[in-house]
């Protein structure tokens, strides 16, 4: 543990910066751990905890807003990016979003404490056009609060974090192969998750003028549905002529009242 905090103090900082912009923009760093990290430092003044918590804060915050932007002129071009890592890209994205659609604005606050939606909170925010001045604000609020959790973390169980460290060293070769299991585990289940959903990853699609050659030919045997997400579309947006709207975080409901004698065509953002 000292020799740990003794390399906190010579580059705790730069360290600290480098994790915690890398997590926000998407990179799997364990930031959590870095600013436990930096909390025990902080109690055994090797950091001094104001400029940890400032420089934490300006990492990510500078982070966030880089995939805000990004999101907010590529759309979800950049969704899909980040969620390449999934076994089904766009369910990735039709969660992230339904936390917007179920929560609101609020999820920019609670995105960081949430595996998988911290890196898409930020530029699904853009992309769905909210205000900058909004997005910073929320933004930094859940910023601050998860610096500030795990950083008081450390803080306040900094002699537990330390008999831990000394145990990991006594037993070292034994940690390493847990992890190296732990590993093993992990690929082996990305493996399954990925098998299991392969059907997914092809989706069957119609190009324009086919469907409306088959609209201007048989209409009334074709149902044609906007399944944009919330955020992309509200009362007022304009729809394909005689489109009808199903709002897919209710699909339940929704698909209750589909003909079940028709084609459905479907589209979204």
């Amino acid at each position: 543990m000292n020799h740990f905090l003794s390399t906190l103090g010579h580059h705790g900082y730069l360290l600290l910066c480098i994790t915690v912009f890398a997590e926000a923009i998407g990179l799997p760093v364990p930031a959590a751990l870095a600013l436990v990290a930096a909390g025990a430092a902080s109690a055994a003044k090797v950091l001094n905890p104001p400029v940890a918590i400032t420089l934490a804060a300006i990492a990510m915050l500078s982070g966030d807003c880089l995939l805000y932007t990004l999101g907010r002129y590529t759309g979800w071009s950049l969704l899909g990016i980040l969620c390449r890592v999934s076994a089904n890209p766009e369910t990735c994205i039709l969660r992230s979003a339904e936390s917007f659609y179920k929560r609101g604005k609020i999820t920019l606050v609670i995105a960081k404490f949430i595996p998988g939606l911290n890196s898409m909170a930020p530029p699904l925010a853009g992309s769905m056009k909210m205000r900058p001045q909004q997005f910073l604000r929320l933004d930094l609020a859940g910023v601050m609060l998860y610096i500030l959790a795990y950083g008081s973390l450390g803080f306040l169980f900094r002699d537990f974090l330390a008999s831990i460290t000394r145990g990991f060293h006594t037993a070292g070769h034994v940690v390493t192969i847990a992890l190296v299991i732990a590993a093993i585990a992990y690929v082996g289940y990305r493996i399954h998750i990925f098998q299991r959903n392969k059907m997914y990853l092809v989706v069957p699609r119609v190009q324009v003028e086919e469907l409306a050659r088959k609209l201007s030919e048989e209409r009334d045997n074709i149902v044609l549905a906007d399944v944009r997400s919330h955020g992309y579309y509200d009362a007022d947006a304009a729809r394909i002529k005689g489109s009808i709207r199903i709002e897919p975080n209710n699909l339940v409901n929704e698909l209750e009242n589909l003909p079940k004698d028709k084609d459905i065509y479907v589209y979204c953002t």
